[in-house]
């Protein structure tokens, strides 16, 4: 079990780490970017009415992350949204190491193509520091999800955080990882 490598750190090692240093002419191998994180993230704002959606939202984190959620919780009482203080609200998962490469496998080549009306990622989501988010409205396109015991449909934000300095190697690391982008398909009609 010691010698498992997930494909894509495989993929990582062996083609895109060289690919990205005849990209961009990095001098020394410690400057190509590479992935430092994947953080999962779930708003729940329908726990303030009834606290099992909470306890059903970690359930279905968990299963999707292979690891145990952390509950957020109010910092602060806000009365107009019935919210009180240490209320649960939400849950997150921070992936790293060969957890996040297997998820980033798993969402690349299964859950996004299970997204309705996907027409790639959004390109502007960059932050400007090499990181990269998006949003999904729909939790049950994760096939641990078994969709016949979903009471609700949760939405979830998943944060790529990267190693790069800048968008445009951020954006040509996560090409390599097969993150689908708009401008990929209009190449593709270009040149095919």
């Amino acid at each position: 079990m010691a010698d498992y490598t997930p494909r894509l750190k495989a993929l990582y090692k062996d083609s895109i780490r060289a690919e990205m240093k005849k990209q961009f002419g990095y001098k020394n191998d410690m400057q190509i970017p590479k992935l430092e994180k994947i953080v999962l993230n779930m708003g729940v704002g329908e726990a303030v009415a009834d606290s099992k959606k909470i306890r059903s939202a970690v359930a279905d984190m968990g299963l999707i992350a292979g690891q145990a959620p952390v509950i957020n919780k109010a910092r602060n009482s806000i009365a107009g949204f019935k919210v009180r203080e240490d209320m649960p609200l939400g849950c997150k998962v921070t992936l790293r190491g060969d957890r996040m490469f297997e998820f980033m496998d798993r969402l690349t080549t299964v859950a996004m193509p299970r997204i309705r009306d996907f027409r790639g990622s959004n390109p502007k989501s960059f932050d400007g520091r090499g990181n990269f988010a998006m949003g999904i409205k729909e939790h049950i396109i994760f096939t641990e999800i078994d969709f016949d015991k979903v009471d609700e449909m949760w939405g979830m934000d998943i944060i790529i955080c990267t190693t790069a300095d800048n968008d445009a190697e951020a954006h040509a690391l996560l090409k390599h990882f097969n993150i689908p982008f708009p401008d990929d398909s209009s190449e593709e009609k270009t040149n095919g």
